[in-house]
């Protein structure tokens, strides 16, 4: 229970110490109470939206469905605990094809912190917020915390600076690490780039040591083959003379056609994330929960040979009936596969680029249609923004100091070192 004066019992804090501890719990507990009631009210509202959805025998298609694990949310009071309510929607989409699924605004699905004032300017940009708009957005979201005399002015400062720290950030050495792992993703923005360069290329990349680091942001003519290689190339003048171990990205062919011109050791992985979403677009909507879980069985088998072995049968499930899914995902069965040569503790950081989907999860949109156009500049500045506050709450890839031995070239079956020499020469 929070101290009071009417809490005789409770020890009173004897210094200015403990009197800001006690002040910042109850700010914690506050803020945790808070964003319950908020993520309570965003539910009830949707239920209540689909009320009067039934299927035929009168029950209702859209229901509570308790709450999914607790949360651990950075604030900046401290990290608090919620649960997000979950809601059973099988039955609506049954019912419509084209209903769509319960999705938090309040709490999205990969965000472990609370937006920071720049976070906040840099997604209100992005998602094709006019500059003159952001003083009542931001009274919107932050109330009376939004910062005094938020002016149109004051934002087209802040991005002539965050520019300006980009510009110094893209031309520092990278010559003092090497990177085992990169993930690599081309993100499109309501805001989109004024001229031909409408598309931004994102590279992170994860040391040695498990850190993982934003390697290099740029513009680029959608994801071709050359803007991918100027980017790469731009690392590897900055010093990344190394190839890393691995390069983790989507179907982009401009890419994949880059990155032996640049890195030619560099082994490959296909990201599963997309993958899946791109052969399930090639399936009618009734057979897609079942083909999603023969396509998990694939890349969640404990071992290669099993891997294969699902995979398989997927192909011969669906070959006769829905052959241009078979062929989306048959066609790049090699490098889907490329993970289980790494850690098995990896494997959940290698098999797709959800460290990059994560950060733009709530801005993202793949299109080239916008209503205006973004200057260069101030696009770049905002996306290096919102990824360097997205940084702070990277964790290390688990047990990193298995890279030492991916470093040293050591060879791995199944997400298991190899020790016996025979299985070696194998």
């Amino acid at each position: 229970m929070p101290y009071t004066e009417s809490s005789p019992q409770e020890a009173v804090p004897t210094s200015m110490s403990e009197m800001e501890n006690a002040i910042r719990e109850v700010a914690r507990e506050g803020a945790q109470r808070l964003l319950q009631k908020a993520l309570e009210a965003e539910i009830a509202a949707y239920l209540e939206k689909y009320e009067s959805l039934t299927d035929e025998h009168g029950r209702q298609a859209v229901v509570r469905n308790g709450h999914a694990p607790e949360r651990e949310i950075i604030t900046g009071v401290g990290t608090v605990k919620v649960a997000r309510p979950r809601v059973d929607e099988r039955t609506a989409r049954n019912l419509s094809e084209h209903h769509k699924e319960f999705t938090s605004a309040v709490l999205p699905k990969f965000m472990r912190r609370t937006p920071t004032v720049e976070g906040v300017v840099a997604t209100l940009y992005l998602k094709g917020v006019s500059t003159n708009d952001f003083g009542q957005a931001m009274e919107a979201i932050l109330g009376e915390q939004q910062p005094a005399n938020f002016s149109a002015a004051t934002v087209s400062r802040l991005k002539q600076v965050w520019h300006e720290e980009y510009e110094n950030w893209r031309t520092r050495s990278l010559s003092s690490d090497r990177y085992a792992y990169i993930w690599a993703d081309g993100v499109y923005f309501n805001a989109r780039i004024e001229g031909e360069r409408n598309c931004i290329l994102v590279v992170i990349g994860a040391k040695f040591n498990g850190e993982k680091e934003l390697l290099g942001i740029a513009d680029g003519v959608r994801e071709s083959e050359t803007s991918w290689k100027e980017l790469l190339l731009e690392l590897k003048d900055r010093g990344m003379n190394v190839d890393p171990k691995l390069a983790i990205a989507d179907g982009a062919l401009g890419f994949w056609k880059a990155l032996p011109q640049v890195f030619p050791t560099t082994a490959t992985q296909r990201c599963w994330v997309h993958k899946t979403a791109n052969v399930l677009d090639k399936l009618p909507q009734s057979v897609q929960p079942r083909a999603k879980t023969l396509i998990h069985d694939i890349y969640g088998a404990e071992s290669e040979a099993k891997a294969q072995q699902a995979f398989t049968h997927f192909c011969k499930s669906y070959r006769d009936k829905y052959p241009k899914a078979v062929e989306c995902l048959e066609k790049d069965r090699e490098t889907l596969l490329s993970f289980y040569r790494f850690p098995a503790a990896h494997w959940r950081h290698i098999r797709s680029t959800n460290v990059i989907e994560s950060i733009f999860a709530t801005v993202r949109l793949r299109t080239y249609k916008t209503k205006g156009l973004g200057t260069r500049n101030a696009t770049l500045g905002m996306v290096f923004k919102l990824v360097q506050e997205a940084s702070r709450g990277w964790r290390k890839i688990s047990k990193w100091r298995q890279l030492e031995l991916v470093q040293a070239g050591r060879v791995f079956k199944d997400g298991e070192l190899v020790e016996d020499e025979e299985e070696l020469t194998a």
